[in-house]
């Protein structure tokens, strides 16, 4: 069953629009996911990879960006995972199409919200089982779901402040470099045009 699903912009992890079950359809209480979810949503950047399943236990968190949105949904770990990438891609195509000349010009949060309509008409088609057998067609056409990264979702909100530091450290250490050589590179310059200037002085 699909649980939640949350659109983002990439960039700046901006909530663009959500479809969250009610607590007391799923009989569950979401809120620690939606809280793991949007944390997950500002971590995301373009290195991150274009598909990936994140392991939380009993359910498991999807993503698939495309063209600098993020489409997230959160599953019971027992879901397919190529039923649930089709149906990422399915509203990748849907809210492109809809909105995704907008989306670099949006400021205000869940400015789509409206696509939650859309969200809960391909959530019922991906559920029913019936409608399973009918898009088994759709599953072939999906890109090779093995290759999809699984990580555990604790350890990729911990890895990703690590990243950031790392890649804080790894520019500083490229930038230092640069620097000392732009130095010597001066220095150079100087005592050559002062090597030149003294030898026509003199002749």
């Amino acid at each position: 069953m699909i649980l939640m699903t949350i659109i983002a912009r990439v960039a700046d992890g901006l909530p663009l629009a959500a479809s969250i079950q009610e607590d007391e359809q799923s009989g569950r209480d979401l809120q620690q996911y939606q809280s793991q979810a949007k944390q997950l949503c500002r971590r995301l950047n373009a290195q991150s990879p274009d598909r990936c399943t994140l392991e939380t236990g009993e359910l498991n968190f999807h993503y698939l960006i495309a063209q600098g949105v993020c489409y997230l949904s959160l599953c019971e770990a027992s879901f397919p995972k190529k039923m649930v990438f089709a149906y990422l891609e399915d509203l990748h195509n849907e809210f492109y199409d809809q909105y995704g000349r907008r989306v670099p010009s949006v400021t205000r949060p869940y400015s789509f919200i409206e696509f939650d309509t859309y969200i809960q008409k391909a959530k019922k088609t991906y559920i029913d089982s019936r409608a399973r057998r009918n898009l088994g067609s759709i599953n072939s056409e999906l890109h090779d779901v093995q290759r999809i990264m699984v990580a555990n979702i604790e350890e990729v909100l911990q890895r990703g402040e690590a990243l950031s530091a790392l890649d804080t450290k790894a520019s500083n250490l490229t930038s230092t470099p640069r620097s000392t050589y732009a130095k010597v590179a001066a220095v150079a310059v100087f005592f050559i045009t002062l090597i030149i200037y003294v030898r026509f002085w003199w002749l």
